[in-house]
C-alpha cells in the first residue's frame, strides 16, 4: 500500500511530507512566474528552429541533387563533344593521310618520268656522241684512205673526170 494512504505521512513530524509540501510550492512559484509558458515557448522556438533548418537541409538537398544532374548531363554532353571531336580529328587524320599517299604517289610519279626524261636524253645524247664519234672516226679513217691513194696514185682518177666534167659546163 502506498505511502500516501499512511496516517503517519500526514503527521507534521514527516519529512516527506514537508519535501512534498516545498515541491508543490515549488511548482506553483514556477506556474505563477510563466516558467512553464516560457519552457514551452522555448521548445517551441527549438523545435521551430530544428524544422526551418530540416526545411533549409532539403531545400539545399534538392538543390544539390538538381546541380549533380545538371552537371551529369554536363559531363554526358562534354563526353559526346569528346567523342565527336576524336572522330572529327580520327576523320580528319586518314583524310590527310589518303592526301599524303596521293601526293607521295603523285610526287613519286612525277619523278620517275622526269627520271625517265634525263635518261631518255642522257641515252640519246650518248647515242649522239657516239654517233658524231663513228663519224669523226669514219671521216678520219676516209681521210687517211683518200691520202694514202693520192699518195699512191698521183692524181685521182675520179676527181680528174669531175674537173673535166666542169669544165665543160662552165663553158
Amino acid at each position: 500500500m502506498p505511502a500516501f494512504f499512511d496516517p503517519y505521512f500526514w503527521s507534521l513530524s514527516n519529512a516527506e511530507l514537508w519535501v512534498g509540501v516545498g515541491l508543490v510550492i515549488f511548482f506553483a512559484i514556477l506556474f505563477a512566474v510563466g516558467t512553464f509558458k516560457k519552457v514551452g515557448q522555448a521548445l517551441d522556438a527549438k523545435a521551430a528552429d530544428i524544422q526551418a533548418n530540416l526545411d533549409e537541409a532539403a531545400r539545399l538537398r534538392a538543390e544539390a541533387e538538381a546541380m549533380l544532374a545538371k552537371l551529369t548531363a554536363e559531363r554526358a554532353e562534354a563526353e559526346a563533344q569528346a567523342k565527336a571531336m576524336l572522330e572529327a580529328a580520327q576523320a580528319e587524320a586518314a583524310q590527310m593521310e589518303a592526301d599524303a599517299r596521293a601526293k607521295l604517289a603523285e610526287s613519286i610519279t612525277r619523278r620517275q618520268a622526269l627520271a625517265e626524261r634525263k635518261i631518255a636524253q642522257a641515252e640519246a645524247q650518248a647515242l649522239a656522241e657516239v654517233k658524231a664519234a663513228a663519224a669523226e672516226a669514219g671521216v678520219r679513217a676516209a681521210e687517211q684512205v683518200l691520202a694514202s691513194r693520192l699518195a699512191e696514185a698521183g692524181t685521182d682518177p675520179l676527181a680528174d673526170r669531175a674537173i673535166a666534167q666542169l669544165t665543160g659546163r662552165l663553158n
